[in-house]
């Protein structure tokens, strides 16, 4: 199998080096190609894939081609390489908001289309994705997929439909986290704390609450209550969250992002 990387940036070069370390391909059964001068060429002097003269190079060489461009090029790229686009090939995209609709409509009918959603801890191997299979892909070109996608962290099979809460979750999640580490960091220097122990203290502490989710099975509710004594710290600081809407204002904020991505998609 040999695979195509359209768009060599960070998430798409991040993806094929999963691909690499996953032994699904050998470096010598990769493709890449960039617009941007030099991009695919720097990631062939690391890591010794091939480099495609073009889109239309690199689907002619390719089984599976990942499309990690920016999602208003997608159509077009489509376009230019229809003609080339055997049954046998299966086309990956991790373009925001480009439905399978619309890619399967500039595509031969029985294409084979997979949608993702990566997020941005991708790049150091703690992704979270979604992903959805179009009519044509099979079991297998799902498995190839999640392969792919498994390299860099979890993945969840989903519906298309689907991918809008994705995207307002673990897509745009990161920015959310990345707020509350800088609330907690900072109200903490006010407490007293330096800005470098407090970041650290504020980073950890939201590593080690997740892990202790995942490697409990305990809920979340179940966890805070743990760690929630009548008249303690703990609850003084929860009241306060809640008096000051942090609960509601992290629900707007998903179904906010959520509603984007929906538009988004009409919009495309």
């Amino acid at each position: 199998m040999t695979i195509g990387f359209i768009g060599c940036g960070r998430m798409g070069s991040a993806l094929l080096e999963g691909a690499l370390n996953a032994k699904m391909v050998q470096a010598s059964e990769v493709w890449g190609y960039d617009p941007f001068p030099g991009a695919a060429e720097a990631l062939s002097e690391r890591l010794g894939i091939q480099v495609a003269q073009d889109n239309r190079d690199l689907a002619a060489q390719s089984d599976l081609i990942l499309l990690a461009c920016k999602p208003y090029q997608v159509v077009e790229i489509l376009q230019e390489i229809k003609d080339l686009l055997t049954e046998d090939k299966l086309i990956l995209s991790i373009a925001a908001g480009i439905t399978i609709p619309t890619m399967q409509s500039q595509c031969p009918d029985k294409t084979k289309i997979i949608r993702i959603m990566p997020n941005t801890p991708s790049l150091i191997t703690q992704g979270a994705s979604g992903i959805a299979a179009g009519a044509h892909a099979t079991e297998q070109d799902l498995a190839q997929a999640c392969k792919i996608m498994k390299s860099v962290g979890l993945v969840e099979v989903v519906d298309e439909d689907q991918l809008d809460a994705v995207t307002s979750l673990s897509g745009s999640g990161p920015a959310y986290i990345y707020t509350l580490i800088e609330s907690l960091a900072g109200q903490a220097q006010q407490e007293g704390l330096s800005a470098d122990a407090a970041l650290r203290l504020a980073t950890q502490t939201v590593i080690g609450a997740g892990k202790m989710v995942e490697a409990t099975g305990m809920s979340p509710a179940e966890l805070r209550n743990q760690v929630t004594s009548p008249g303690g710290t703990t609850l003084a600081g929860l009241e306060a969250l809640s008096a000051n809407g942090f609960e509601s204002s992290i629900k707007a904020g998903v179904h906010a992002a959520a509603e984007r991505s929906r538009e988004i998609a009409r919009e495309s």
